[in-house]
């Protein structure tokens, strides 16, 4: 099974655009794009989420108020975390702001805008120094309450059959049963200590989708839709699985928060 699976690494804007365009048949996709794409449904109980502070999802501004920025550059590699920000803004600070797209180099982005929304590997290695930063599943756990989904597996419907063979959910716990191989791979890919690195997948990720973080994604849709960043709410469609899977193992994206 695993031979005949074509793995492709791409940061989360790309494996949404992939997905809808028919290049891929099962992808890591922002949690917005199942609203936007058709004929797509959920793998269950796998995610990229957060129910506190993720680290990987950052508001960057040498602004010292979140009420004093007018201007945001978005990451152009985030889909989700756009819409997030977003709502952020319109629903709990009751005002919007210019919305600007980039590639993630911060000092450029902050270069013609109060701020910055960066995602991913950047967020986590760039020099803090004077800037005031906000942590996004922070910010929306304090106004809400609630856990955080960034991103899940999503399926074309027509290759349902094949994707069923798949057991994510193993896939999955053979990942975190090997977080000390990952560490150890990304400590030398970000120059991070091995100590933070551990903090990061024990404490800030979560993989697993629990009630709280459903609550979550339950209601970001329904603001996405108040706020007009989505056009309708689909219900929530998850691939109908065997009692009993092919075990395979699916890789991590190197950027899993979208």
């Amino acid at each position: 099974m695993r031979d005949n699976v074509e793995f492709i690494e791409a940061v989360p804007a790309r494996c949404a655009r992939m997905l809808a365009e028919g290049e891929v048949e099962v992808a890591l996709v922002p949690v917005i794009e199942y609203q936007r794409a058709k004929d797509v449904s959920l793998v269950p109980d796998v995610c990229v989420g957060s129910n506190g502070e993720v680290r990987s999802v950052l508001l960057v501004s040498r602004k010292p108020e979140l009420e004093s920025i007018r201007s945001v550059a978005l990451d152009e590699s985030s889909r989700t975390s756009a819409t997030l920000v977003k709502i952020i803004f319109r629903e709990f600070l009751r005002r919007d702001a210019e919305w600007t797209t980039r590639s993630p180099n911060l000092n450029e982005m902050l270069e013609r805008n109060d701020a910055a929304l960066i995602i991913g590997d950047p967020a986590m290695v760039f020099s803090r120094g004077d800037l005031r930063i906000w942590d996004m599943a922070s910010l929306w756990r304090n106004y809400t309450g609630l856990g955080f989904v960034f991103a899940m597996w999503m399926l074309r419907d027509s290759a349902s059959n094949r994707v069923r063979r798949i057991d994510f959910s193993a896939a999955r716990d053979e990942g975190v049963a090997n977080k000390d191989e990952i560490i150890s791979d990304y400590q030398k890919l970000l120059s991070l200590s091995r100590e933070s690195l551990q903090e990061y997948l024990d404490r800030n990720i979560c993989f697993r989708l629990n009630d709280q973080m459903q609550e979550g994604l339950n209601l970001y849709y329904e603001l996405a839709h108040k706020h007009g960043l989505i056009e309708v709410i689909k219900p929530l469609k998850t691939l109908e699985l065997p009692a009993s899977s092919v075990r395979q193992a699916v890789s991590l994206s190197r950027n899993p928060t979208g």
